[in-house]
């Protein structure tokens, strides 16, 4: 089959999202199907094998300059093109790119307006892109934000299309109203043109379909996968201070700060312990990561922040330097790859009871589910591993078992094979002429 799979740019950071998608493409191209991992914004930012194209649709820039400035709608396309250019994102999204819900709400609308909006070159072009030139078998987007190209691709596309949710409710309800409601009418809109929407646990399901009001038996279950090649990590019982760690970007929604207050507690409790935080910092958090200063001098030597691993090698290096791994999200999280990573380098997790981690957890036996938003709560689901590290051990064996015969690329391509080809097969049988039509 010939796959095109639509990313969004993570703007200069590493995004669990086009991560996913691009060990998605790798292992699916890995499997003899042809995959055309196309990003949208900004270029992406991998640890792995990057397989994405170079050519950019939805530019950042020019996306902002057409709906801040009616006038450069005016400029002749191939006089604007050159701001699309991979290396000038990469460049600019260091300074000058916000990913704060709060200041996009209209920029969201403007996109989701489709042909209708300011951007409408931006989505002529991805849209004919796809159906004229290179004519796939299956569409997928991974991000419901880029779902106002649809009406202009079901134009020249017939084959089906699908969209693959991860997280985009957390974007739009911080958007302010009247956005919010304006978004969310255009998603229900364009929903209706997709074939299917996927999601990596059932949890997300059922709630994207009421969040979005869109038919639940529309959503198919997509099970999560990583690339296990590099994560050689095992359970092991070490002669050191038991280390809590954080790997995820550092930001209120991701429970830093509530981390940090819970291992407070346990150093009041077991003053040997130690912390090490890492993932990436960028300038929307910067003011929160500094309130947070006399929380973290409070604990000394104690806490360490390594930063944004730069390689796949470190990123495991970190992992495996850890006794529990805790990312105790305030939202309900969708997916949770930095589970499945910890876990596969035995390593067990405390997390929250909501969103996919009770399905993650109690799926693979490897860590314990405590109360969301409660440092107590956290604090003690350490202690209990802490002190009785038999029980530690057997979570970290039951977690990297499970992770290394369940969730690598294996499964999710299998999964998504069938789901493409079972699309594909009824589409061609409820429209006769379309084969016919791709090979002329």
């Amino acid at each position: 089959m010939h796959i095109a799979i639509i990313t969004a740019g993570g703007a200069g950071m590493f995004c669990g999202s086009c991560m996913h998608d691009n060990t998605w493409a790798r292992a699916l191209q890995n499997a003899g199907h042809e995959v055309s991992l196309i990003p949208t914004y900004t270029p992406i930012r991998v640890d792995e094998t990057n397989v994405s194209t170079d050519r950019i649709f939805f530019g950042g820039l020019n996306v902002y300059l057409d709906y801040r400035f009616p006038i450069w709608q005016k400029i002749p396309r191939g006089w604007t093109r050159w701001l699309d250019s991979p290396g000038l994102l990469n460049l600019v999204t260091r300074f000058a790119i916000s990913n704060d819900a709060q200041e996009l709400g209209a920029l969201t609308v403007a996109m989701l307006q489709g042909s209708d909006g300011p951007n409408y070159r931006e989505t002529y072009e991805l849209a004919d892109f796809l159906g004229q030139q290179l004519r796939p078998d299956v569409i997928c987007f991974s991000n419901i934000l880029l779902s106002g190209a649809m009406p202009r691709l079901r134009e020249s596309f017939s084959g089906p299309v699908f969209c693959l949710l991860q997280g985009d409710d957390i974007f739009l309800a911080d958007l302010p109203e009247p956005f919010v409601g304006r978004a969310l009418e255009l998603i229900k809109s364009h929903g209706q043109l997709f074939d299917g929407f996927l999601t990596h646990s059932d949890y997300y399901s059922d709630f994207m379909s009421g969040f979005l009001g869109l038919p639940r038996e529309k959503f198919i279950h997509l099970p999560l996968g990583i690339d296990l090649e590099g994560h050689d990590g095992q359970p092991l019982q070490r002669d050191q201070p038991p280390t809590i760690g954080y790997f995820a970007r550092i930001c209120p929604e991701k429970g830093f700060d509530q981390l940090l207050t819970a291992f407070g507690l346990l150093q009041e409790r077991h003053s040997h312990v130690r912390f090490r935080a890492g993932g990436y910092l960028g300038k929307r958090d910067a003011a929160f990561f500094k309130k947070l200063q006399p929380a973290i001098e409070a604990l000394g030597p104690a806490f360490e922040y390594v930063g944004s691993p730069e390689t796949h090698a470190e990123k495991v290096a970190f992992l495996k330097s850890l006794d529990i791994l805790s990312v105790p999200t305030t939202y309900h999280e969708p997916k949770g790859i930095y589970v499945l990573e910890a876990l596969a380098n035995g390593v067990p997790v405390v997390q929250p009871r909501h969103g996919a981690f009770p399905e993650l957890i109690n799926a693979s036996g490897g860590g314990l589910l405590v109360d969301p938003d409660d440092p107590q709560a956290l604090m003690q689901g350490w202690e209990s591993l802490i002190l009785d590290p038999t029980r530690r051990l057997e979570l970290a064996q039951a977690g990297h078992t499970h992770v290394h015969e369940r969730y690598g690329t294996d499964a999710l391509v299998s999964d998504s094979v069938r789901i493409f080809e079972s699309a594909t097969a009824s589409n061609v049988s409820a429209a006769p002429g379309i084969a016919e039509d791709r090979e002329r």
